[in-house]
């Protein structure tokens, strides 16, 4: 895959730009001179960016959005073509996080997860990949770069996080088809998916900005509580931060890179999986290399469930 060589100009577009990856990723690309095109659905959170991104002498242009409406992620669009043009470099980062037994996600769940995860990006995809490839081909040394945000939650299947899992099964997928698809028509814009560990970013905090009209009735089950204060636990407890996965993205870019790992010592993982299917084995135990954590897990959702019952 050929390289794109970054020049001081260039524009990047990002989506959840307020905080997070988003927000590291647009502080790297203003030190790399680049106009950015923000966007974030928490209109204080963006501001603030802004406000800083703005102070360090780099063309800023935002608009709040909700990536899961494609109206959203289509006004961005107009508005970086307006003020900057076809944008080299698309990252579509925005995402959440709900966990859970499979069985206790509601349709809400359900639309909220994949509306943002899953529908963000293909949103993203469908409204910036035409203008790049329009922009390539009035010139023929242009180049472009996608970058969608997808998890090892992509990779692998971790219990009681089944949403999350779904939709970054999704964005792996498509990822892998968009390459092979921009492959086909194009040697100037191509895509890499970037597929992290346990990075602490904020997502373990995603339900402050769910909508009012996709919160669930009632009080959180037994089993989302278990997730919410794992996966709390986890992400907090990251060495990797948020920055440094933001200099992977672009050293990624710059070379060429289609998968992009924070934490590659978990491919191990991901190799047990494709073996289990290469295999036609049953599913590995995902904690056989920490059964003390599945035990307390296993315990905790039968306790739980016996109390229901």
């Amino acid at each position: 895959m050929s390289a794109l060589t970054l020049r001081p100009g260039m524009t990047a577009v990002i989506t959840g730009a307020g905080s997070g990856f988003g927000l590291e990723l647009a502080r790297l690309g203003a030190e790399k001179g680049l106009n950015l095109v923000l966007t974030d659905v928490q209109q204080d959170a963006l501001d603030a960016a802004v406000t800083e991104l703005t102070a360090k002498g780099v063309k800023v242009a935002a608009l709040r959005g909700d990536v899961s409406r494609a109206e959203d992620v289509q006004a961005l669009a107009d508005l970086c073509m307006e003020c900057f043009g076809a944008p080299h470099i698309v990252i579509n980062n925005a995402g959440v996080a709900h966990g859970g037994l499979i069985w206790e996600h509601t349709q809400r769940d359900w639309e909220w997860v994949l509306g943002v995860n899953l529908f963000g990006v293909v949103h993203g995809v469908r409204v910036f990949t035409p203008l790049m490839l329009n922009a390539a081909r009035k010139d023929p040394s242009w180049q472009g770069h996608i970058v969608n945000v997808a998890s090892m939650a992509g990779l692998l299947n971790s219990p009681n996080m089944g949403a999350y899992n779904v939709s970054k099964h999704a964005v792996v997928s498509l990822s892998e088809t968009l390459y092979q698809d921009l492959a086909l028509v194009s040697e100037q814009v191509h895509a890499s998916v970037l597929c992290p560990y346990f990075v602490p970013t904020g997502i373990h905090m995603s339900h402050r900005n769910r909508p009012a009209e996709l919160r669930s009735e009632g009080k959180p089950t037994p089993s989302q509580m278990i997730a919410q204060a794992m996966s709390t636990k986890a992400v907090t407890s990251g060495k990797v931060t948020a920055a440094d996965t933001a200099k992977l993205v672009f050293g990624a870019i710059e070379a060429g890179q289609f998968y992009i790992y924070t934490h590659p010592q978990a491919l191990a993982m991901v190799q047990t999986r494709l073996e289990d299917v290469m295999q036609g084995r049953n599913p590995t135990d995902p904690f056989a290399g920490k059964p003390e954590i599945g035990a307390q897990l296993k315990t905790a959702l039968r306790e739980a469930m016996a109390k229901q019952g």
